[in-house]
């Protein structure tokens, strides 16, 4: 059983030491395609979060009362996708239906949360570490605020960086890639926190 400070030390080092973009590389896609605009940034971060959060729970209940009892751990990956897929269905329908505007402003990006390896890639992080389901749950919301967080500045400092003189060569995806390895190298800060 994990204690409050056990907790606690994931919540830090899952959301700023380890951020699951700026050091562990994962979620790339949608961390670069998404973050042009503060409020589509914010609407991905939420949705991310929902689906990290809520999958984690899933996939330990799952992976604890269905995968080992029956033996078949090794299934791990194939079923975590599933319920990833099923939960992205559901955040998409709700958006559709909620709110068609953000849901029209994320656009391909909302699907590619399924194929995003940073919510399948929390839930396996979760078997690896042993976590309990309480403690990857804590894991899967700290991982999707680190990716809020991360893609929130970065639209942020995207879109300052419309008025700014960049040249040319520099333009469009180049200053975009130079600017997340700065933040990257700010997280680094975080490191000693822990």
């Amino acid at each position: 059983m994990e204690t409050v400070k056990d907790l606690l030390i994931i919540l830090i080092s899952s959301s700023l030491v380890s951020n699951v973009v700026l050091s562990q590389f994962l979620g790339l896609c949608p961390f670069l395609g998404v973050s042009k605009k503060t409020n589509t940034a914010v609407g991905m971060g939420v949705a991310v979060i929902f689906v990290i959060t809520l999958a984690s729970a899933v996939a330990g209940v799952m992976y604890k009362f269905l995968l080992v009892p029956l033996g078949i751990e090794y299934l791990q990956t194939i079923c975590f996708i599933l319920v990833i897929a099923a939960l992205v269905q559901f955040v998409e329908m709700f958006l559709r239906k909620a709110l068609p505007a953000l849901y029209e402003a994320l656009g391909v990006y909302l699907p590619l949360i399924t194929t995003n390896c940073a919510v399948l890639g929390v839930a396996l992080t979760n078997v690896q570490k042993e976590y309990g389901i309480l403690a990857g749950v804590v894991n899967g919301f700290a991982t999707s605020a680190g990716f809020t967080i991360s893609i929130i500045i970065l639209a942020g400092i995207r879109e300052k960086i419309q008025y700014n003189d960049v040249p040319e060569s520099f333009k469009g995806m180049p200053i975009v890639l130079v600017t997340a390895g700065l933040m990257a190298i700010a997280f680094c800060g975080f490191s000693g926190l822990l």
